[in-house]
């Protein structure tokens, strides 16, 4: 089994793709591991290699074929492979819609909120032993946010500097009565993602960055039945062509915000440090064969 707490294998920073991003590295300029976790296996092998001048880990939320939907994400696992390797702040790609006409598609946002409406994804480290309550009213961290509104500013293309995601269950994309619903609720974008990964990584004492990219208005931003046709309105091609055309501005994004951590970060004890350390001691698990099972971790 590799050892992930070889200088090699280590990183202060993490970033997990999203639809779309599925390589950080040049061919041939990192190291890949895989991690056996006591909740099975991560959605995909991790890489460390360099980026901004850091040391970084990178695994694909969906898997590097994006074969993972998102209900089935196995988000224990990604957190807690990626704390084994030293990990103390991730920065999340993320492709999201738009519900509000404040952020049309093209926009990147940082986000600074969430609000859930999936169900029944294993959403807690903390389901055994003693309970621990994680305060959420500032998700990401406030510190590191600032830092990033300003890396990507300095992209000269449509930003916003905060903005509120509502996390949808999926596969489905919205109906027009939710999109509306969204909206009024204060939401700026939609995403079925975003927890319980940021939560989870909070339970690790992990601060979280969050780089989203519109590439679609949702249900056409609920025009009523029988409208014009909203050539933004969502579509599986329509996101993945958006992505596609964006990655090196979302890539190059993604630099300069690593660019701007400072070596000394220190995360917020967002959890007593002691139940995190008795987390991250737990024995890890061979996952059965099949779908998303876990080899022993190898280079």
């Amino acid at each position: 089994m590799t050892d992930t707490t070889s200088p090699a294998l280590h990183a202060d920073i993490a970033v997990i793709g999203g639809s779309g991003l599925y390589r950080l590295f040049a061919e041939g300029t990192a190291e890949t591991v895989d991690i056996d976790t006591p909740y099975g296996r991560p959605s995909s092998p991790v890489t460390v290699g360099e980026m901004g001048g850091r040391r970084v880990a990178f695994l694909t939320r969906h898997g590097s074929d994006h074969s993972v939907p998102p209900h089935l994400i196995n988000f224990r696992a990604n957190i807690w492979a990626l704390a084994s390797l030293g990990v103390k702040t991730i920065l999340s790609s993320s492709a999201v819609g738009g519900v509000s006409p404040e952020v049309p598609p093209g926009t990147l946002v940082v986000t600074d909120q969430y609000i859930d409406r999936t169900s029944s994804r294993p959403d807690t480290f903390y389901d055994q032993g003693a309970v621990q309550h994680l305060m959420q009213a500032d998700p990401f961290s406030p510190e590191l946010h600032a830092l990033a509104v300003e890396a990507v500013r300095q992209d000269g293309g449509p930003f916003r500097a905060s903005g509120t995601c509502v996390v949808i269950q999926g596969p489905r994309f919205s109906t027009r009565a939710e999109s509306l619903w969204f909206r009024a609720a204060g939401a700026h974008t939609i995403n079925m993602t975003m927890y319980p990964e940021v939560p989870l990584a909070g339970e690790l004492n992990i601060e979280t960055i969050n780089l989203s990219f519109v590439t679609d208005s949702d249900a056409g931003l609920a025009p009523e039945a029988g409208a014009e046709k909203d050539e933004d309105a969502v579509s599986h091609q329509l996101v993945l062509h958006r992505l596609a055309d964006a990655q090196p501005r979302i890539v190059a994004a993604l630099e300069a915000i690593i660019r701007s951590i400072p070596a000394d970060f220190v995360p917020r004890d967002q959890v007593a440090p002691d139940a995190v350390a008795e987390v991250l001691s737990r024995p890890v698990r061979r996952a059965d064969a099949g779908a998303h099972a876990a080899p022993t971790a190898t280079l």
